[in-house]
């Protein structure tokens, strides 16, 4: 049994969770139930990343302490997992002292290795970001925010610094050497051609900030957000700990799935630290894209915020389910998806006109023709061919979409299965066939390949589709709980098998 461990970015609870967060979640949730389908074991973390300017000043702004504003809105992303029936296995808290204490043991580790020294810093400082902007960079965008467009501010104080120009040659060589290390490949580019432009030293700590963690060899500093930020992904295994059995079970992770807006800390930053450390880098930094609404790039002040009122309201309207699949197949991995209310009514469309359609209609058939026993196929015909040679692609297609990240695929391939087998039964007509006793070991075959059909697709769908996909494959005469993936798919729909009446997978609207 293989393993599979992925993880989200830690978020900041300085406000409640958006679409941004929800998409990242969700389709991170979509990965961990298809390697636990497959039958690996499989660990999924989320979190929330407590420390920093932006939470001192964001609870000053609500007269609040910053521990009160984490513990609100830690509680706030918490609950919302489980309100969407995210299927983590932890969620860690940087205030937890499993993580402050594992994060100190880091640094003493670091700085043992002489990772880190004691310097200054001046410069221009994006707080939103939590990240030093050079010089140049700063006059690119007028000294705004190149991310938040937000004024940058001016910093001076003395500062510990890890040594990150040391692991670059390292750092290029291992990108290079794996093109997977970073997708999507474009992705990978643009980190290349930065490291290969130059890069300074990592500024680590504040000696102004106290909202923090203090660094064990010098507390009159506390940790800047990234080192303690990034530890995350190994402290929630329990490193630096007595116990570190998850840390040697699933390290090194096999993803982690972010916003394209902090690829550079976790391909440059983070393997840096953990060369450092003697750690392994991890097997894949997965970024995608921002979501748009209607089009524009989405913001409060433009009117087209998607907040969490907005996508309660699409959940209660249209089910979690057709949000989950929105979200998968929104667009090409890695590129910028849209929402927009077209887009949202084409996608659910497809759930009811396409699945639910094919999943009513075989039903429906082979009730009224065979008393809802699912019949044996006879030969097959040229016509049935097209129908039969997609069920039988689709397990290989599927997992090859999943190990390339190519989400829009594993959500398309079944729904793609399902589109032709309307196809075929439009032009097959078993309505027809029914009609003449000579035609009936024609129309067993066809009534065979469709639930064959619908049945693969539903069991395609099944880490997309939470609710829904069991639900029809229960019609069908299935029990999926307990089986994996490939056993289920590597088998065909029994002959024999008794179906329900069938009710509609999805209510048009």
């Amino acid at each position: 049994m293989s393993k599979y461990y992925i993880t989200t970015p830690i978020y900041y609870p300085n406000a409640e969770p958006h679409l941004g967060h929800i998409y990242t979640t969700v389709v991170s949730d979509i990965l961990a139930r298809y390697h636990r389908l497959a039958g690996d074991d499989t660990f999924f973390l989320t979190g929330t990343d407590e420390h920093g300017t932006k939470m001192v000043k964001t609870a000053a702004e609500n007269r609040l302490e910053p521990i009160a504003l984490a513990d609100r809105f830690a509680g706030v992303f918490r609950d919302l997992w489980q309100e969407l029936k995210i299927s983590n296995d932890d969620f860690i808290r940087t205030t937890e002292p499993r993580h402050k204490a594992a994060v100190q043991e880091i640094v003493r580790r670091l700085h043992a290795n002489g990772d880190l020294y004691l310097g200054a810093y001046e410069g221009w400082y994006d707080e939103g970001q939590e990240e030093f902007v050079t010089e140049t960079d700063a006059k690119a965008h007028n000294f705004k925010s190149a991310i938040t467009d937000k004024p940058l501010v001016r910093y001076r104080e003395a500062t510990w610094y890890f040594r990150l120009s040391k692991y670059v040659p390292r750092l290029l060589q291992h990108i290079e050497a794996n093109p997977h290390f970073i997708r999507p490949e474009g992705r990978r580019n643009e980190v290349i051609s930065k490291l290969k432009a130059g890069v300074e030293d990592l500024s680590v700590s504040r000696a102004t900030l106290k909202w923090g963690i203090p660094l064990p060899n010098d507390p009159e500093h506390v940790l800047y957000v990234w080192i303690d930020a990034l530890s995350n992904y190994i402290t929630a295994l329990g490193y630096g700990t007595a116990d570190d059995t998850r840390l040697q079970r699933y390290w090194p992770v096999d993803a982690h799935f972010i916003g394209k807006d902090i690829l550079w800390f976790h391909t440059v930053y983070w393997p840096a630290m953990l060369f450092s450390l003697g750690l392994q880098p991890p097997c894949c930094v997965v970024a995608h894209g921002w979501f748009k609404s209607e089009g524009r790039k989405m913001g409060k002040s433009l009117g087209n915020f998607i907040d969490l009122v907005k996508i309660r309201g699409t959940v209660s309207k249209y089910g979690l389910d057709a949000l989950r699949y929105f979200l998968a197949q929104a667009a090409v991995f890695g590129d910028d998806p849209d929402w927009s209310e077209t887009n949202f009514t084409k996608s659910y469309n497809e759930l009811v006109n396409v699945l639910g359609n094919l999943l009513n209609r075989t039903l429906k058939m082979i009730n009224n023709y065979r008393g809802g026993v699912i019949p044996a196929p006879a030969a097959s015909d040229a016509v049935d061919a097209p129908v039969l040679e997609k069920i039988a692609a689709l397990p290989g297609a599927l997992a090859r979409a999943y190990e390339n990240y190519a989400l829009h695929q594993c959500a398309a391939l079944p729904i793609e299965l399902a589109r032709a087998a309307n196809g075929y039964i439009d032009a097959t007509a078993p309505f027809k066939l029914a009609k003449d006793p000579a035609q009936a070991a024609r129309l067993d075959t066809i009534l065979n390949i469709c639930a064959q059909a619908v049945y693969a697709a539903l069991l395609a769908l099944q880490p997309i589709l939470i609710e829904r996909a069991v639900l029809g494959l229960k019609q069908l005469g299935v029990d999926p709980a307990g089986k994996t993936l490939g056993r289920l798919l590597g088998q065909s729909l029994p002959a024999g098998t008794k179906v329900g009446q069938g009710q509609p997978l999805y209510p048009r609207m």
